[in-house]
């Protein structure tokens, strides 16, 4: 009895499949809901709110004045002192975007985008932020999805499981 090549082609390569359907495994850091951030390059250490309900992330900014830079719109703003809430940390971004955000009330915002470099339980991403007032709010800085995507979970029983430390770049 004769096999045709691609039959025989096929024989051989059918033990692989099951390695080929396999994606690689990654490796994913778990977290609490509450962790330490490291927001660089100014290396301030804040506390965060880890939210997988929230699609983006959003950081408290005070007085914030957007200014012309080389051509581009960049903003100035103030965020708390994580080490003295009366004192005031002054922080400067180029806006990447705007974008709108519906509250829970119905009520629209406007907030600017900026890119910020953040470290959390040992991943290091550059990821958009958008600027609004969070003093009223426990945390200054709300880690959204797509900071946390592929990299982290989140164990919604815990707070402070990671280190705030990032490998140098």
């Amino acid at each position: 009895m004769r096999f045709p090549f691609p039959a025989v082609l096929l024989l051989l390569l059918l033990p692989l499949a099951p390695a080929m359907a396999d994606p690689p495994a990654r490796e994913m850091h778990i977290l609490g809901w509450v962790e330490w951030i490291r927001l660089l390059p100014e290396d301030l250490r804040i506390k965060a709110k880890l939210d997988t309900g929230a699609t983006t992330s959003s950081l408290n900014a005070l007085n914030q004045e957007i200014f012309e830079r080389d051509g581009e719109e960049w903003i100035a703003f103030d965020i708390l002192d994580p080490e003295d809430e009366d004192r005031h940390i002054r922080l400067e971004r180029e806006i990447t975007r705007y974008v709108r955000i519906v509250r829970h009330s119905g009520d629209h915002q406007r907030r600017p985008v900026v890119e910020v470099d953040l470290c959390l339980g040992g991943v290091q991403r550059r990821e958009e932020v958008s600027l609004v007032d969070r003093t009223e709010l426990n945390y200054q800085l709300l880690v959204g999805r797509n900071h946390m995507e592929g990299a982290i979970l989140v164990d919604p029983g815990e707070t402070f499981l990671g280190e705030a430390r990032c490998p140098s770049p």
